[in-house]
C-alpha cells in the first residue's frame, strides 16, 4: 500500500476589490482637490506667499500664542480649585462652583468676552474697601479692563468651567481604594492628592486638556470681535485694507493649522509620558517609525497608534 502525498494547497490571497476601488476613488478626489489648490488663480499663492511673514500677522500670532498659553493657565488653575470645591463635602464650597460652572458653560463664550469689554458700562469704577462701607482705592473700570485683559478674563473663566469637569472626572476615576490604602499608610490628605491620585488621574486628564488647548488657540479668534488684534484680526485688517480677503484667510489658516499640529505632537508625548505606568509596551513615537522606515523595518503594526488606555486622545 502505497500513500500518495496530497497536492499542495494553493492559497489565493483574499482580494478587496471594494478597498482598492476606494482607494482610486479617495486618490481620483485628492487628485482633483490638489489641482483646484494649485491652478485656481483666485486662490493667489503669490499673494500668500507675501503676507505670510508680513509684520502684522506676526503681530497677531504673539497675540494669539499670548492669550492662548495664559488663557489655559487661568483655565487650568481655576479648573483645579473648582474642582477641589465640587469634590468638597462643604456644601457651600460645592454649590458654588456648581454655580459657576452652570453659569459659564451655560452661556457663549462670545457673549462673556462682550460683557468683560462693557463692563464699564455696569460698574464704571471698581474699588477697595470695607464691604458695604468707605472705599480706600478707586479707579475706571475701563483702565483696569482693557481690551487684552477683557480677552483674558472672557476666555480663562469660561476654560476654568471646562476644565473643572475634566479634572473631576479624571480624581473621580481613581478608585477609591487607593485613597483609603494611602490614609491607612499615614499619609496626609494633600500628600494623597499629590502622590497617589493625580498622577492616576492626569493620564485621564491630559487628553481633553491637550484638546482644550487646541480649541482654545481657534477660539481666541473671538477676541476680535472686541477689537482685539490677534491672528485673525491681523488678517483682516489687511484683507479691509487689499480686498485680497482670500489669500490673507488662506495666510491665517496655514499659521492656525502650523500651531495645531505643533501643539498635537506635544499632547502626544505628555500622554505617552503618563502611560508608562499603566502600559508595559508603549507604540513607537513619530521619529522612531521614520528611523525603522529608513532601515527597512515595518513599524510594530500590533501596538496602536494612540497610546493605551487614554481614551479620546494620543493620534499623531
Amino acid at each position: 500500500m502505497t500513500r500518495t502525498r496530497p497536492a499542495d494547497i494553493k492559497a489565493v490571497p483574499v482580494r478587496h476589490p471594494g478597498r482598492w476601488a476606494g482607494a482610486v476613488v479617495v486618490a481620483v478626489l485628492a487628485a482633483m482637490l490638489i489641482h483646484a489648490l494649485l491652478f485656481n488663480k483666485a486662490f493667489q499663492w503669490h499673494v500668500v506667499g507675501t503676507y505670510l511673514f508680513d509684520s502684522t500677522i506676526m503681530s497677531g500670532l504673539v497675540t494669539t500664542l499670548e492669550l492662548t498659553a495664559l488663557a489655559m493657565v487661568m483655565g487650568v488653575v481655576g479648573g483645579v480649585i473648582l474642582a477641589i470645591m465640587r469634590l468638597s463635602p462643604n456644601p457651600l464650597l460645592s454649590g458654588t462652583a456648581w454655580c459657576y460652572i452652570w453659569v459659564f458653560r451655560g452661556t457663549p463664550v462670545l457673549v462673556q468676552l462682550l460683557f468683560w469689554e462693557f463692563m464699564g458700562s455696569l460698574w464704571p469704577n471698581l474699588s477697595i474697601g470695607i464691604p458695604f462701607g468707605a472705599s480706600f482705592w478707586s479707579e475706571s473700570t475701563n483702565t483696569l479692563i482693557p481690551v487684552f485683559t477683557a480677552a483674558l478674563l472672557g476666555l480663562g473663566l469660561n476654560e476654568a468651567a471646562y476644565m473643572a469637569e475634566i479634572v473631576r472626572g479624571g480624581i473621580q476615576s481613581v478608585a477609591v481604594g487607593q485613597t483609603e490604602a494611602a490614609h491607612a499608610l499615614g499619609m496626609s490628605q494633600a500628600r494623597t492628592m499629590r502622590r497617589i491620585i493625580l498622577p492616576q488621574a492626569m493620564r485621564v486628564i491630559i487628553p481633553p486638556t491637550g484638546n482644550e488647548t487646541i480649541s482654545m488657540l481657534k477660539t481666541t479668534s473671538l477676541a476680535y470681535s472686541i477689537s482685539l488684534v490677534e491672528l485673525l484680526g491681523a488678517a483682516h485688517d489687511i484683507y479691509s485694507r487689499t480686498f485680497q480677503t482670500i489669500p490673507l484667510l488662506i495666510v491665517a489658516s496655514l499659521w492656525y493649522l502650523l500651531m495645531t499640529s505643533i501643539l498635537t505632537v506635544i499632547q502626544y508625548y505628555i500622554e505617552r509620558h503618563y502611560a508608562r505606568g499603566a502600559n508595559r509596551v508603549l507604540p513607537p513615537t513619530p521619529l522612531q517609525r521614520l528611523r525603522g522606515l529608513f532601515r527597512g523595518r515595518s513599524p510594530r503594526t500590533s501596538v496602536p497608534d494612540v497610546v493605551p488606555g487614554l481614551e479620546g486622545g494620543g493620534h499623531v
